[in-house]
């Protein structure tokens, strides 16, 4: 078993009783400030399902402003999903294959320099000996064009038949990604580029943004990071405004800061100025739900970060969340497993005790019949597995102490918005609201 520090270090002082300007944060974020007419378009394509293979889905279904950027459920439904949030059901017309097998993470302060990995695994990541910078589960497939690895990753979800593509062959998008054919000429990120490009509104916005060249699906991808860069973009909460030494956070706030950076040894991890390492840790987070697999293999595991780097001391290990906007973006945990945000707090009190004793009405599944979302939680072997890559030693605080961090965690809350939600986009599909 490993076990981490349970105190802060690597250079940040404790804060004072008084206020939270004594932490020491590092360097301020570096923010990306894209050209608003990129931003604009970007907007307009987040919000429009003609990027999904049966265009019934957008990026927002499963990002949206008013569920935190996140879904509001433990595990979502992209295809084969109606409604919007944890409202969101099954089509009983077009039943999906399986529950989505992570959460879907939240999308605050991306466009900040120091976010360059991506999903719960870190799968896709800037990486300088890539081509083009950024490695991704693609390889050498993967096409030149995108502006950051924060664009890249933007257009993963389309290649996914769970997620937007489609199921089998009922469109021409799930066909060409059933069929092998991703980013090769022809193939579906060519088919929805052929769709924004028959659009006169967005080829109009386009030669403006880019004159003279083809909507090509890097573009797409490109302007749609802009707008995430720009539209939330969360820095001037309580916390940050204590630090600038405009206000006091509050007693309660201020005490749970002290834990945090303190004796609660929360910063170990969850550091800098977006609490977040951007590094990975395995802390005896309960899964549920289908697990990460290839299509032609049967287990439920989620290996998390060892499934891409092959190294068994990864076993388990998942990104660290920025804790920005922690309390909009529920559930929490790779898989959603927490619904609520004190729970997962306390689970960081005593890992694995709180991994064998989970229950998992404690998450927020909609009715999926037939699937075995416990399958995991019920093999006693694949949660001695999860229980012994744990790396956080136990610790005691009061409930006190638990609520004191809560209220801090509150002080982090930055619900900025900036475009919002298009009243209406190009293709004049309906929007998620």
């Amino acid at each position: 078993m490993r076990l981490i520090a349970t105190l802060a270090t690597g250079g940040f002082a404790l804060a004072s009783a008084a206020n939270a300007t004594s932490l020491d944060l590092g360097p301020r974020p570096v923010f990306v400030e894209p050209d608003l007419e990129a931003v604009e378009l970007g907007q307009l394509l987040f919000y429009d399902p003609i990027l999904s293979g049966n265009r019934n889905i957008s990026c927002a279904t499963c990002h949206h402003p008013d569920l935190g950027t996140s879904d509001g459920l433990s595990l979502g439904i992209g295809e084969g999903g109606v409604g919007l949030g944890p409202e969101r059901a099954l089509d009983p017309n077009n039943l999906p294959e399986q529950r989505i097998p992570r959460n879907s993470p939240a999308l605050w302060n991306l466009g900040a320099t120091e976010f360059t990995t991506f999903f719960h695994d870190g799968r896709l990541e800037a990486d300088p000996t890539q081509p083009d910078g950024i490695r991704t589960p693609l390889g050498t497939n993967m096409r030149p064009g995108f502006q950051s690895s924060l664009a890249a990753q933007a257009m993963f979800p389309v290649l996914s038949p769970d997620e937007m593509a489609g199921h089998y062959s009922e469109n021409d998008v799930s066909q060409a990604v059933r069929l092998g054919l991703l980013t090769q000429e022809g193939g579906a990120w060519d088919l929805i580029a052929a769709r924004v490009a028959a659009i006169p509104e967005y080829q109009a916005r386009f030669d403006r943004v880019t004159p003279g060249e083809e909507i090509t699906f890097t573009a797409i991808a490109n302007v749609i990071a802009d707008f995430i860069a720009f539209e939330w973009r969360a820095d001037n909460s309580p916390f940050d405004r204590a630090m600038r030494g405009e206000e006091l956070l509050s007693p309660d706030a201020q005490l749970g800061a002290d834990l945090f950076y303190g004796r609660a040894g929360c910063s170990s991890c969850h550091s800098g100025w977006f609490q977040t390492d951007h590094s990975f840790h395995a802390i005896a987070m309960p899964q549920i739900g289908p697990g990460k697999s290839a299509r032609f293999e049967s287990h439920v595991r989620d290996d998390g970060r060892l499934r891409v780097t092959g190294d068994a001391n990864d076993a388990f290990a998942f990104r660290t969340p920025s804790l920005r906007n922690v309390t909009l973006t529920a559930p929490y945990g790779h898989s959603g497993a927490y619904m609520r945000l004190e729970d997962v707090v306390r689970h960081h009190l005593d890992p694995e005790a709180l991994l064998r004793s989970y229950a998992a009405n404690m998450a927020l599944l909609p009715e999926f019949p037939g699937t075995a979302d416990q399958t995991a939680l019920l093999d006693p072997d694949h949660v001695d597995a999860i229980a012994s890559a744990n790396e956080l030693a136990p610790i005691s605080l009061t409930d006190q102490d638990v609520n004191a961090i809560l209220a801090f965690l509150a002080s982090l809350e930055d619900p900025a918005v900036r475009l919002g939600v298009p009243d209406q986009v190009p293709s004049g599909l309906p929007i998620d609201r």
